[in-house]
């Protein structure tokens, strides 16, 4: 069947590898990963949250949300919470 499909060397490993570190890569929880793939250990499933750019965005644009959330909050007289040089 994978001939047919023009992957000769593609395995159905390769296909749970692939969906699991996209599920990671989503931010699914470590206990959701471990449901989702059967496992009971942590370590069978951390092999699949690898570092990624897309999940190092996403937490950096969650942050900046967060603290223009909270600037926005203060933003009554622009005086409490101002930053000022050291």
């Amino acid at each position: 069947m994978v001939e047919a499909l023009g992957v000769p060397n593609l395995h159905f490993h390769d296909l749970r590898h692939t969906g699991n570190t996209l599920a990671a890569d989503m931010g699914v929880s470590l206990r959701n990963l471990m449901a989702r793939m059967g496992h009971d250990n942590e370590r069978a499933a951390l092999r699949y949250q690898h570092r990624s750019a897309n999940a190092d965005r996403a937490i950096a644009d969650a942050l900046d949300s967060l603290v223009q959330a909270d600037r926005e909050a203060d933003d009554d007289d622009g005086e409490a919470g101002a930053l000022v040089r050291a």
